[in-house]
């Protein structure tokens, strides 16, 4: 099991993209593994054979245990294939039938690349919750593996059209490829379907008077398993709270010269030029009041205030049924152009799982913008062990006074979260009204 995240203790199997017997070559997608910061898909470092898979989807490995082994062709055994990607003890007819369906069903498996559930979600006889995935005509979830949504997106193919050859009936990459942009790809055959279909598992009969979900006053109850990067969001924000003496401190930031110059930026740029947005201006005012407030730019660790000499920034994405903070590296040091370039693709590779964890780690402060979705303002969590973060509203149409005059205005309101083993109240408020001085006047953020 490889460390992929500095946090990481244990991760869990989703989907192997190789089967055995299948060649790997060194930056061969090899299997997508749930940590606790996203789910991510590890390439092989290693070339060669994949002549047996140890660890079978939906199994959790502490670090450094043996998950495959890769070596050479004449060392795949007979049975090896039985832990192939996709096959598993549970997909194996019911009845104890001779396992020719499911062999079948491994043999076409084998010469494509198997595929990925969606982010965040589970083996197919796991409990987990999903992520929101596409949903069809009937308004149940499409099941289809991070790659085909990404080619069906591209391609513009309508996922619901599709009937998916993938265990469970999910959509894998195959499917997309074959079929025609816009339509469906071509039907599979029955025999697929049905050795592709786990068997139903067989259920007990129910004790007389007893219900299969407990009954109280508020209705049927159902527990939903929480994902491995669920469970570290929740124990990490709990932990801020009760280790971390949060302060709050709200300021309105006259956005008006800001709106105009976004409106030249666009007017101004060409085709396919990516156009700063609010919050690229947001990041970029954060990042140069950082530089000037240094102790803003640091963490409480073991009695002392260590303050770091880059200043990256997270920018708080909602992806994977979560929420992922991918980093920014020396933004001070970087235009608004530039930014907007990398947040946008770093906020593409946490939606389609190909975030990797160097782009995770490494922040000094983070910005959370939930203007998109009308919130005027909110409150957020610091994101442990770093000093502060910034929540930023929507930007909304007043009237302002400028001058002795009221003319119409836009205004955004922004608040500050400090820790106060690091930050004081002035030091809070110095530098929330250089962010507001840098947004209000962002010339200077051209500076």
């Amino acid at each position: 099991m490889p460390r992929l995240s500095d946090s990481m203790e244990e991760g869990t199997i989703l989907a192997w993209m190789k089967a055995v017997g299948d060649e790997v070559a060194v930056g061969d997608e090899l299997v997508e593994i749930e940590t606790d910061k996203a789910n991510m898909v590890y390439e092989s470092d290693v070339a060669g054979t994949l002549t047996e898979i140890i660890a079978e989807e939906g199994a959790t490995l502490p670090i450094g245990e043996v998950i495959a082994k890769v070596g050479d062709a004449s060392e795949v055994s007979s049975g090896g294939s039985e832990n192939g990607a996709g096959a598993k003890p549970e997909e194996e007819p019911a009845g104890g039938g001779d396992g020719t369906d499911a062999a079948d069903a491994k043999s076409e498996s084998a010469d494509q690349p198997v595929e990925r559930p969606g982010v965040g979600a589970p083996a197919p006889d796991e409990g987990r919750s999903t992520q929101a995935e596409p949903t069809s005509t009937g308004g149940e979830r499409i099941k289809a593996s991070p790659i085909a949504r990404r080619i069906a997106a591209d391609r513009g193919v309508d996922l619901a059209s599709l009937r998916g050859s993938g265990p469970g009936g999910r959509i894998i990459k195959r499917d997309v490829e074959e079929a025609p942009a816009g339509g469906s790809a071509p039907a599979a055959t029955e025999p697929a379907a049905t050795a592709e279909t786990p068997a139903a598992p067989v259920k007990a009969a129910p004790t007389p008077g007893a219900s299969e979900k407990p009954e109280t006053a508020r209705g049927t109850t159902e527990a939903v398993e929480l994902t491995k990067l669920q469970q570290t969001v929740a124990r990490r924000m709990a932990e801020s709270k009760a280790t971390a003496p949060h302060f709050y401190l709200t300021t309105e930031v006259d956005m008006s010269r800001a709106v105009e110059a976004r409106k030249r930026i666009k007017a101004a740029a060409g085709e396919g030029d990516v156009v700063p947005s609010f919050n690229d201006m947001v990041v970029k005012a954060c990042a140069i009041a950082l530089r000037e407030f240094p102790r803003a730019n640091g963490a409480y660790k073991d009695g002392r205030v260590e303050e770091y000499s880059r200043v990256n920034v997270g920018v708080a994405v909602a992806a994977q049924d979560a929420l992922v903070v991918p980093t920014v590296f020396d933004v001070d040091t970087k235009g608004l152009r530039q930014i907007a370039t990398e947040t946008r693709a770093l906020a593409a590779r946490v939606r389609d799982g190909s975030i990797t964890p160097p782009e995770l780690s490494g922040g000094t402060f983070t910005v959370s913008n939930l203007g998109m979705y009308g919130v005027t303002s909110f409150s957020a969590v610091i994101n442990p062990p770093q000093a502060g973060i910034l929540a930023v509203g929507s930007i909304e149409e007043v009237p302002v006074v400028r001058d002795g005059e009221i003319m119409p205005g836009s205004k955004m309101s922004v608040t500050l979260a400090c820790d106060h083993r690091i930050l004081y109240g002035a030091d809070g408020a110095e530098f929330l009204a250089r962010v507001r001085d840098l947004l209000t006047e962002p010339v200077f953020l051209a500076l």
